[in-house]
């Protein structure tokens, strides 16, 4: 049974990324369609690859993070390295967003506290009145 293959539009389509992406990939060295003529055909690897990618962006891995890892499948220290070296890139990820979450935390904590005083400071206001303006 010959290989499955996928155009860009199929690739596209089935990741919900424009054709522009995917050319993006390739131009980076992150995927290596085969050419016949014009156009790009993408087999099972590319597709894999291409899963990888964007996984790892969603986790908020870089482009030449990314590339070290899914190159290291295909050279040594093959799949061990590669786990060894994801393992201490999601350390160091894990550390970043849960700082992240700190200063989030804490600029939420003092906001609440700012939004307090200035709900205070306006029921003051309104609890004064106003001196009217006379017409000149």
């Amino acid at each position: 049974m010959p290989d499955q293959t996928w155009s860009i539009a199929e690739l596209a389509a089935e990741y919900d990324v424009t054709l522009r992406t995917i050319r993006f990939y390739e131009d980076r060295g992150l995927l290596t369609p085969e050419r016949r003529g014009t156009v790009r055909v993408y087999h099972s690897r590319d597709k894999v690859r291409l899963g990888l990618i964007l996984r790892g962006k969603r986790l908020g891995f870089s482009l030449d993070e990314i590339a070290t890892i899914v190159d290291m499948y295909d050279a040594e220290p093959g799949e061990e390295g590669q786990l060894v070296y994801l393992l201490d890139q999601i350390t160091h990820r894990r550390a970043d967003l849960e700082q992240r979450r700190r200063d989030i935390d804490e600029t939420l904590h003092e906001l609440a506290e700012v939004e307090a005083r200035c709900q205070s400071d306006l029921t003051s206001l309104r609890g004064r009145t106003a001196p009217t303006h006379q017409p000149r």
